[in-house]
């Protein structure tokens, strides 16, 4: 639910049971009386049932999707300023390209780009980058959504929980 706290209360139960999360996202869905929360925990079937299950006792979460098996999209954002020192920049623009990236702020001694995609491209990217030398990169985390035709919105009242004021985190 769209609350103040929720993100603090999964993410402060997932730590307390040793459970590391190796990517978060947390945004606005199609519905303002929801976020959506999308996060990659590592670990075998009988870790990833815990998460599930321990997820689902919270009062706050709606509905817990587990993509592990599933055919879903799923996407990584990052902005990474690189040095063009050195007349490099036509090298740097071209690799851009290739990895259908956007130069999106020009300084005299650096190109700043954008670059979405699969974990493996940014991370491709970003070894590519390097050699140029990296000189700041932020990342969004990957966000997913299931390939098939189940939507999540209009999710039925039965599935919403009532929460009072007492009870919400």
């Amino acid at each position: 639910m769209n609350q103040p706290g929720v993100l603090a209360h999964i993410s402060g139960m997932l730590a307390s049971r040793a459970f590391n999360i190796d990517s978060l996202a947390v945004g606005a869905t199609e519905n303002e009386e929801f976020s959506r929360i999308t996060f990659v925990v590592n670990g075998d079937e009988k870790v990833l049932d815990k998460v599930r299950k321990q997820l689902e006792k919270l009062v706050t979460v709606v509905t817990v999707q587990d993509y592990v098996h599933s055919e879903f999209v799923e996407r990584d954002l990052m902005l990474i300023k690189v040095s063009t020192e050195g007349g490099r920049r036509t090298e740097i623009r071209e690799l851009v390209d290739i990895f259908r990236g956007r130069i999106v702020d020009v300084g005299e001694d650096h190109v700043m780009v954008e670059i979405s995609g699969r974990e493996g491209k940014i991370e491709a990217f970003i070894d590519r980058m390097r050699e140029f030398g990296i000189l700041e990169m932020v990342r969004t985390g990957r966000i997913a959504m299931l390939r098939n035709a189940t939507i999540t919105q209009d999710l039925p009242p039965d599935v919403i929980p009532e929460v009072s004021d007492a009870t919400a985190s």
